[in-house]
């Protein structure tokens, strides 16, 4: 953030003219009034925003900010973040995703996100189902899910750990809130979106048209019971025993962000032809 702007912006700034095509009681609903809230609290000036995304329903938002976007490849979203980031940052840089785009054909890219640690925050608005395909599995439906016509007796799988995986892979902040709670929510983003290096905020979002029994996830979400930390240890035992229902900061990292090098490189072509020339040719 380049300074105070010379006027306020409200979260009207940060809003697009293209109403928003989700169901009914989407919780991406409330995931979208918390990006804008939480852009409000911290009076980024719109050009100054760059939301990139992958595909599913949740990957919709870039079109519904005033903001820059980049609605990218299906899993693919992280690396285009990471580049762009790179390339200009000077940019606030949020990426937003779901479950399915995210973990599961993106689920390398995340690990290697976390991993390199730039300074960019993963929203992944998460609802244990592919959404926008009819209602498939996904990398954290429960194994006994069996409510899919697609999915008939349920994956029989683990679901994966996203707050542990991300743990284990480096991000440097982790999170976890609900769409049920925009303000709560927001608050959240505002403290990943400072954090320097890999934030990862998963969000809570329920999808009522294939996972309607999620309406009881306003009544079991709750505040974590401890205080955020900084030991990669300690908030791994924490995770190791969460029930995927506690809401807040659950771990901030002390790790330098990764950073393109300010060192200017050069070379010459015929330097770069002579380490590939074979002896005895020509």
């Amino acid at each position: 953030m380049k300074g105070k702007p010379s006027h306020a912006f409200s979260t009207k700034c940060y809003k697009s003219d293209i109403k928003p095509i989700w169901c009914p009681g989407c919780g991406d609903f409330g995931v979208l009034a918390s990006i804008t809230r939480a852009l409000a609290i911290l009076q980024v000036p719109p050009e100054e925003v760059a939301v990139v995304s992958g595909i599913g329903c949740s990957s919709r938002i870039p079109a519904y900010l005033n903001a820059y976007g980049f609605h990218g490849v299906h899993g693919r979203a992280l690396p285009l973040a990471t580049g762009l980031k790179l390339a200009r940052p000077e940019l606030t840089v949020l990426v937003a995703g779901g479950d399915g785009d995210g973990f599961a054909i993106g689920g390398n890219h995340f690990l290697h996100a976390c991993r390199r640690n730039a300074d960019i925050t993963y929203i992944v608005m998460d609802n244990q189902v592919y959404g926008m395909t009819k209602g498939q599995a996904s990398p954290t439906t429960e194994p006994d899910w069996d409510l899919s016509q697609l999915t008939p007796g349920g994956p029989g799988m683990n679901p994966f750990l996203p707050l542990l995986l991300a743990l284990g892979s480096g991000a440097n902040f982790l999170a976890r809130a609900s769409s049920s709670d925009p303000g709560g929510a927001a608050d959240i983003l505002v403290e990943a979106i400072r954090h320097p290096g890999f934030s990862f905020v998963q969000i809570l979002s329920p999808c009522l048209t294939f996972q309607p029994e999620q309406r009881k996830w306003k009544k079991m979400v709750r505040p974590a019971p401890v205080k955020a930390t900084t030991d990669p240890v300690r908030a791994a035992k924490r995770l190791m025993t969460d029930d995927n229902f506690f809401v807040g900061v659950l771990y901030q990292g002390e790790r330098d962000p990764y950073e393109e090098s300010s060192e200017e490189v050069t070379c010459k072509l015929d330097s770069l032809e002579s380490e590939f020339q074979l002896p005895g040719l020509l």
